[in-house]
């Protein structure tokens, strides 16, 4: 798995990358996907499998295996949960939902800090066939920010600490499009915005499953509540009023190493 950074005058652009997806062989029993302890490689139970889009829900069983029943035709955000474990989540399409998937899950220390794990929708719900996942867009936007305050630890400035954002959808950025994540010819929108208490840290350029930004120590009130905010981008080439990219995002914290 592999992080790309971009340092560009003191903004941090971050690129997608691929989730810890494995895709393991048929069993005797025929197909099936599992969960994994990244760590022990023991199956885990009892983790909850969401789609949210699709309004379908299940649990893995005693070996961490796990049934997609629902219909999946376009991208979609595939999320798990477990207490115990960092929040986890994977952009899937018909084709990987076709096909078994083993999904290792890492698990969370004291320091961890989940600041949401449903899926909330930025933007003004206006946007069209072609923007990236619009097929997928099931939600209604909560405006074009999100901010929440959390507190974090004194010892917080001894580590180094990253805002995780488990998978994030619907960007319609020129190098989205350039990467055919999108089908619009004629414009395209500014990045996504990330803030740590007031200051920009991070541009998101491109859709992707477990993104991660460094939060600077300088920035970071020990002790105290501190606050992100996602802000989504704008389109670049409308005049006449503010047309707010929609995007889609899920399962974001902080994770302390």
């Amino acid at each position: 798995m592999k992080f790309i950074w971009i340092l560009l005058s003191f903004i941090i652009i971050i690129l997608p990358v691929n989730a810890q997806v494995m895709e393991i062989g048929i069993s005797k029993n025929g197909a099936y996907n599992q969960v994994f302890d990244s760590q022990t490689n023991m199956p885990v139970s009892n983790a909850k499998i969401s789609i949210p889009t699709k309004n379908y829900t299940t649990y893995t069983d005693d070996n961490g295996i796990f049934d997609i029943s629902a219909l999946i035709n376009d991208t979609s955000i595939l999320s798990v949960e477990k207490d115990g474990y960092r929040p986890f989540s994977l952009t899937i399409n018909e084709r990987i939902a076709a096909r078994p998937m083993v999904i290792g899950i890492e698990k969370s220390n004291i320091r961890d800090i989940v600041i949401a794990t449903e899926m909330f929708h930025l933007g003004d719900d206006n946007f069209s066939n072609a923007s990236a996942n619009s097929n997928e867009f099931k939600a209604t936007s909560i405006g074009p920010f999100f901010s929440k305050k959390f507190q974090m630890s004194q010892d917080t400035q001894n580590k180094k600490n990253y805002l995780v954002i488990g998978s994030i959808i619907g960007i319609d950025t020129l190098m989205a499009r350039s990467m055919n994540q999108n089908r619009i010819v004629n414009s395209y929108s500014s990045a996504p915005e990330v803030y740590f208490n007031g200051q920009k840290i991070a541009e998101i350029k491109l859709n992707g499953d477990n993104q991660k930004i460094k939060l600077p120590n300088n920035l970071i009130k020990s002790g105290q509540m501190n606050e992100v905010t996602i802000k989504t981008g704008r389109n670049l080439m409308q005049t006449a009023y503010i047309d707010y990219d929609d995007i889609e995002l899920m399962n974001l914290y902080v994770e302390s190493e």
